[in-house]
């Protein structure tokens, strides 16, 4: 029997084969080579619109085609959702609304500035992100959350936060306009960048600030805009009694304000929240801002690089559309920029996550939470818990942010411990994994190692690295493979790992 040193000299030794031999994945961000990842079209929407491809929405995309699976993701409250339903029924801190929180505060079952709510929606979101059959949702969720970010867990809004997750999912398929708006007036956002805190007397021009630079037109201000808007942001804050958003009129700064080409007379406390949300509407339409959201779909869709003829394409479609986010989707999903970004996106560590446990088909422990918090703690060594980036411009979205040996490592230790079962052990696996995997037992060790990348990555490797890994085993390919090997058997996981481990897996 192969010693524990000897198991992880091997892997390393495979693991440095196939990289050698298929390139690594920080160099994925640029198009694959051929036979990287499967150029089938409906996978390919698969790895992009969702969070992995799984055996099941592999069968579903096949029975329906590429249209009505589209069609069925862009409409999710018609789509039923019981698994992912149930796993987040069980974290009802996660669920509960603001007056709902500071109700539990009052009747002493709760403490205030509690970040156990938080905890729990980061969980939900691990949970949604691998079990829901919204996919397309739960990604647009995360973009957004990352693109009007409110830090969580964070204390000051600790009442707040699971509300405005709420919003997000509201509108994540909506209208930016809508949830530009709504944001503004969502007291996490207010807290986080302090406009709750804005007055007349003395503006606070943080929200102002962001609310230009990173939610709307990008770097098209001044200073001048800048503090204009703060001024006419003023009197939008939140309610101290029941942590709820109101309009302070006694708070708002009169007087006649432009920003960019906007400008209103301002002339009345009472018509401050209305002037307010006008602005809110300008900046919604701006060209700038068109091409700034279009922009970082391509890039959480096409590619790092997005080709310039796509974003000139979804500016019109957006502008047309008057910010309504679903016309926009179809465009970028139907364009040939789309399909021809086969291998130009690389996974970031909490996508790399949720792929991982969709691909291998696992399903969620039949009791408890623990497996969510250990799914959690795994994203947030590997540099990307969901929600909890710190600055106010989101989790980055591109390669290079995330290549580094250090985060490759956690990758491929989570890959391991999630496919063999030690870490969550309580994941609903195949009684046995080889046949839950692949079927019948093969006859040959490249057999093994062919239907086994085909089931978890889509392609069958080239040569080398298929013999890279029969070498692991002490074998070449055409070693007959006995029921009682322990390829078949307790190394089979290890298997698993290094082609999880692969390039071919790290791209997107």
């Amino acid at each position: 029997m192969m010693t524990r040193r000897g198991v992880v000299g091997g892997i390393a030794a495979a693991g440095a084969a196939v990289a050698l031999t298929a390139g690594t994945p920080a160099a994925a961000a640029e198009p694959s080579p051929a036979g990287l990842v499967p150029t089938d079209p409906l996978l390919h929407l698969l790895r992009r619109a969702t969070y992995g491809p799984s055996p099941a929405s592999i069968a579903e995309i096949r029975r329906l085609g590429a249209a009505a699976w589209l069609d069925r993701q862009l409409n999710p409250a018609a789509i039923p959702d019981p698994v992912a339903d149930g796993v987040v029924a069980r974290l009802p801190l996660a669920r509960l609304s603001i007056a709902e929180i500071r109700s539990r505060v009052s009747a002493g079952t709760l403490k205030q500035y509690s970040w156990d709510p938080m905890w729990q929606l980061g969980w939900a979101a691990i949970a949604r992100a691998i079990w829901s059959e919204r996919q397309l949702l739960e990604v647009m969720t995360d973009f957004w959350s990352n693109h009007l970010n409110v830090t969580c867990p964070q204390g000051d809004v600790w009442d707040s936060r699971i509300d405005y997750d709420t919003m997000i999912r509201q509108h994540a398929l909506g209208t930016f306009a809508g949830l530009l708006k709504a944001s503004a007036r969502h007291p996490a956002m207010l807290t986080y960048l302090d406009n709750r805190f804005s007055g007349k007397d003395a503006p606070n021009e943080n929200y102002g600030r962001e609310l230009l630079e990173l939610h709307t037109v990008g770097l098209a201000y001044t200073e001048a805009d800048v503090k204009n808007a703060a001024r006419l942001l003023t009197g939008l804050t939140v309610d101290n009694g029941t942590g709820k958003y109101r309009y302070d009129a006694a708070r708002h700064a009169t007087g006649a304000i432009r920003v960019l080409a906007f400008q209103h007379a301002n002339a009345t406390t009472a018509g401050g929240e209305a002037a307010a949300l006008e602005l809110l509407d300008y900046l919604a339409m701006h060209q700038a801002t068109a091409r700034r959201i279009v922009t970082k779909l391509c890039v959480r869709f096409v590619a790092d690089e997005p080709p310039a003829s796509l974003i000139t394409t979804l500016i019109k479609v957006y502008l047309d559309n008057r910010t309504a986010i679903v016309p926009v989707l179809r465009a970028l999903f139907t364009s040939a920029e789309f399909a021809a970004s086969i291998g130009a996106k690389t996974r970031t560590p909490l996508e790399d996550l949720a792929a991982t446990v969709r691909t291998l088909g696992y399903g969620p422990a039949a009791t408890g939470t623990k497996f969510l918090e250990s799914l959690y703690w795994m994203a947030r060594d590997a540099g990307q818990a969901p929600l909890f980036w710190g600055p106010p411009n989101g989790y980055p979205d591109v390669a290079a942010a995330w290549a580094s040996p250090s985060g490759l490592l956690v990758r491929w230790n989570f890959h391991l411990s999630i496919a063999a079962g030690w870490w969550p052990e309580t994941l609903v696996r195949p009684a046995n994994l080889l046949t839950g995997m692949v079927g019948a037992l093969p006859a040959t060790y490249g057999a093994l190692i062919e239907r086994t990348a085909t089931r978890l990555l889509g392609v069958v490797p080239p040569a080398a690295q298929t013999a890279a890994l029969a070498q692991f085993y002490g074998k070449t390919p055409a070693s007959p493979l006995k029921v009682n090997d322990p390829a078949a058997g307790w190394m089979y996981p290890y298997l698993m790992g290094m082609l999880l481990n692969s390039p071919s897996f790290a791209l997107r």
